[in-house]
């Protein structure tokens, strides 16, 4: 009877990827890897660092066994993990994406002193006043005037944007990029919409809004428009 191999290594131009078998037992897993690795792999002072990306496949894995894995990858070897993928999630994690994928809208106006905060896209009909702060993990959407804070992609996202019908902020931020106040945006009122976002350079940059579908082509899940 041929033995059915737990582990599978593949060789890519970015280093090694570990497809993980998702139906043995943990332990019977755990000892494969170690096995194989140590058969084929061993450090060496004349080889650069490997990266390696692990594939778990349907296999759940806590944050105790993830490292573990790294640590048998990594043991007196030239081998890093940079990922480790799964094709499942935890319920925490499932409702997390579902609240950063949601719109949450508002109306009305941003005074002085608030500040709004969400954990997916905003959208304000109304204005943002000097002193007022919105705050997004997604995008922000504002139908109006922002004359405040906005601080697009909260949680770290870098391709996230802030849209506003006109631009005249105390301070624009995305990410952890920061804009006091721009001079290029002090604009007279009446000029069209814009968008601002990070570009190429890691700066904020302010321009029209047509060119967001340029620069974020997947901000829309609208099918069929040219």
């Amino acid at each position: 009877m041929i033995k059915k191999h737990n582990i599978l290594i593949k060789g890519t131009k970015d280093g090694l990827t570990l497809h993980l078998n998702d139906q043995c037992s943990y332990e019977e897993l755990k000892k494969e890897l170690d096995s194989k690795l140590t058969a084929q792999y061993h450090h060496s002072e004349d080889r650069p660092l490997m990266s390696v990306n692990i594939q778990t496949g349907n296999r759940y894995l806590t944050e105790g066994q993830e490292q573990e894995l790294r640590e048998i990858v990594s043991n007196n070897r030239n081998l890093i993990v940079e990922q480790i993928s799964s094709n499942v999630m935890t319920k925490v994690d499932a409702n997390k994406l579902i609240e950063e994928s949601d719109i949450y809208p508002i109306t009305g106006v941003i005074r002085s002193g608030q500040v709004i905060e969400v954990p997916g896209d905003l959208l304000i009909i109304g204005d943002v006043n000097p002193g007022g702060t919105v705050k997004a993990a997604g995008n922000i959407y504002i139908l109006g005037v922002l004359k405040g804070v906005a601080h697009a992609g909260c949680s770290g996202n870098d391709e996230a944007v802030i849209v506003a019908s006109q631009m005249t902020p105390t301070q624009l931020r995305i990410s952890e990029q920061l804009n006091r106040s721009p001079d290029h945006l002090e604009k007279e009122e009446g000029h069209e919409m814009e968008c601002a976002y990070i570009d190429d350079s890691n700066q904020i940059v302010v321009d029209r809004l047509q060119v967001l579908r340029h620069i974020r082509p997947n901000i829309s899940s609208f099918k069929g428009g040219r």
